[in-house]
């Protein structure tokens, strides 16, 4: 890897915060982000959508923006499209990709046409839906929101008696509501960072969370969960699933880096794809810096290297 210019990364904005239900876990990202460029000399300055207006970035002179927002109004391909429009290169996903990867219908029927696996799956409108679909699916049953992150909305249907408060909490976050089948097994993630044919997939991560439940408490403010890396799987499997996130980021057109999401079924060892986040989270519990750390990068060089890959879906000729 070719060292990077420093200086001609130029002024840099941190986008962190914003208005999604992620702004908690946004802050502690960008936090952590504007600290580590700042310490390899970088020119960054913390900047938040909710309390700025974007047009600021433009006048204000920055070259280049980290987006460290997640979540809707961030990673949905709304600040990207603003970006596109000022002419400020941004790290991460372009346009179309940021929306897609964002609506997880949209991810699944692209997989889906792709020949990809992911769970079955039901868009529903209310609760008596809710429940035709648990019987369709079977239980356990994932209810979720379709454009939410960090298992925010999101509940694990044990019951049909369960089925009206999943959707009822669900669609609290989002109209759009999806049901999912469970696949009992390995949970495991996946960094991918580059763009085309120069990605590359990082070390996976299995994750052991208390009783299975990685939920929103034990994913940021607890340390009680378990993320294995070397992940332990048998021989073979890490490698399958590291080409299987590949093509699955390819097919969304992903660029930059993105975080997928895999589940392993106990039974059979085949993986299925979940979603695809084009702005992990880089918390201190977060998984992308502990997947680069296993190759020999460090948090500070991590940051700097996804910096670098700024760019924008129609660069001015």
């Amino acid at each position: 890897m070719n060292p990077i210019d420093v200086k001609a990364l130029g002024r840099v904005a941190v986008l962190l915060g914003g208005r999604s239900a992620e702004r908690e876990v946004s802050l502690m990202s960008g936090t952590g982000v504007l600290a580590a460029l700042k310490s390899k000399g970088v020119d960054a300055h913390a900047f938040d959508p909710a309390e700025r207006d974007l047009s600021e970035l433009k006048r204000e002179g920055f070259d280049r923006v980290f987006i460290a927002l997640h979540g809707r109004f961030g990673e949905d391909g709304t600040v990207q499209g603003a970006l596109e429009l000022m002419g400020i290169p941004y790290t991460g996903s372009g346009v179309m990709a940021s929306s897609v990867a964002m609506d997880k219908l949209m991810t699944k029927r692209i997989w889906i046409a792709e020949g990809l696996p992911t769970p079955a799956w039901r868009q529903v409108h209310s609760a008596a839906e809710t429940r035709a679909a648990f019987e369709a699916l079977g239980s356990p049953m994932i209810v979720k929101p379709v454009r939410e992150g960090s298992t925010i909305g999101l509940t694990k249907v044990m019951t049909l008696e369960q089925c009206d408060a999943a959707y009822a909490l669900a669609s609290g976050q989002d109209p759009m509501v999806m049901c999912e089948q469970f696949i009992a097994g390995d949970e495991v993630t996946i960094p991918v960072l580059g763009t085309g044919a120069t990605a590359r997939a990082l070390p996976v991560i299995r994750i052991v969370a208390p009783d299975g439940n990685y939920d929103y408490q034990n994913k940021y403010f607890t340390d009680d969960t378990q993320y294995l890396v070397p992940c332990g799987l048998p021989e073979g499997e890490e490698a399958a699933i590291q080409a299987l996130v590949l093509k699955a980021f390819r097919a969304l057109d992903c660029r930059g880096w993105a975080r997928a999401d895999v589940m392993i079924d106990a039974a059979t060892r085949k993986p299925w794809l979940l979603e695809i986040n084009t702005s992990p989270g880089m918390t201190g519990h977060s998984l992308v810096p502990m997947s680069a750390r296993a190759t020999g990068l460090s948090y500070e060089d991590l940051c700097l290297t996804v910096l670098a890959t700024a760019s924008l879906d129609n660069a001015k000729a």
